[in-house]
């Protein structure tokens, strides 16, 4: 890095930005860290050197190919407006969200020196948080989303970044009786994002839903996977760890919720949500009340950002 590059990259431990995320555009939303289009060819494949290191194979190819989707949508717009399809004003709002691959944006907090560092990785519909203190290792909130989440033209047709997500959940849905469905289901329309999206606020205290212990085992089998397709996107040693920890609180005390209709095309929500975890998956986002773009999270319950690690580091050692 050179001396602006540290400044804006290399930032305090304590810094608020650490502990804050967000998925709206940078356009938006500024970003703390340095920007991908900012770095040089070496930076970028150190960045990609980290992500390699910390995520799966399935869990790098999601967030990479959360960034390259900011390209697609970017190039549609772009054909659209030369296709005379909205005027200029519309067309310069759009530029200004600033929808790019360049512009996800990474940051270290600390130093792997310090007692306790950790980095993000952010930008549009993708914000990755690892916090570090010794061996242990806080990996939430981890937030990926897709616009579109099914990619409808040119040679990338059918391409979908988190479809194991949604297919798995509505295969859930769909394996219950009508009885157990009908508990599974609140009442009311999809809401419009996760309902502990960055910006609203709102924490999911209560259970609700149906428990895992009323559950057949092919339907625990199914809300297993779902389970794994978010929790394996790390790199398998930590993600076995995260995942005996679910299996340790117990399956069976698990809760799924679902609201909305039970088609891919039909705006639909589901949570999952266990002693130590919990999942919200959310596709209501297309035109004309379908759904075709999709926000997702998993969290640690008392752990996000290390805050679980950080308290007993605190604890033993005097500040």
């Amino acid at each position: 890095f050179d001396k602006l590059q540290k400044r804006n990259a290399l930032l305090s431990f304590t810094d608020t930005a650490r502990i804050k995320w967000n998925n709206l555009p940078v356009g938006m939303r500024a970003r703390a860290g340095l920007n991908i289009g900012n770095m040089n060819n070496e930076q970028r494949r150190l960045v990609h050197r980290i992500l390699s290191a910390s995520l799966s194979s399935q869990g790098y190819l999601k967030a990479t190919g959360i960034m390259h989707l900011d390209n697609l949508i970017n190039s549609y717009f772009d054909s659209l407006y030369y296709q005379k399809s909205f005027d200029s004003s519309t067309y310069a709002f759009i530029k200004s969200l600033q929808w790019s691959h360049k512009n996800f944006y990474f940051a270290f907090f600390g130093s792997p020196a310090d007692s306790a560092w950790g980095y993000k990785l952010e930008g549009h519909h993708l914000s990755i948080n690892f916090t570090f203190k010794g061996n242990k290792i806080s990996v939430t909130p981890f937030f990926i989303g897709t616009d579109p989440a099914e990619y409808m033209i040119s040679e990338y047709a059918g391409w979908r970044v988190l479809g194991q997500e949604e297919d798995l959940g509505l295969k859930f849905i769909n394996m219950l009786s009508p009885e157990l469905k009908k508990k599974a289901t609140m009442d009311g329309d999809a809401p419009g994002d996760i309902i502990t999206a960055a910006e609203s606020g709102k924490r999911l205290v209560d259970y609700w839903g149906i428990k895992a212990v009323q559950m057949t085992a092919s339907q625990k089998a199914v809300l297993q996977y779902i389970i794994r397709e978010f929790v394996f996107n790390l790199e398998y040693e930590k993600a076995t760890i995260e995942y005996d920890k679910i299996l340790k609180a117990g399956i069976d005390n698990i809760y799924f919720g679902w609201i909305g209709g039970y088609e891919e095309d039909k705006q639909h929500y589901y949570i999952i949500n266990g002693p130590t975890f919990l999942i919200e998956f959310d596709n209501s986002g297309g035109p004309r009340n379908s759904a075709n773009h999709i926000h997702a999270i998993w969290r640690e319950k008392g752990n996000e950002y290390g805050e679980d690690v950080l308290k007993q580091h605190y604890l033993k050692e005097k500040h």
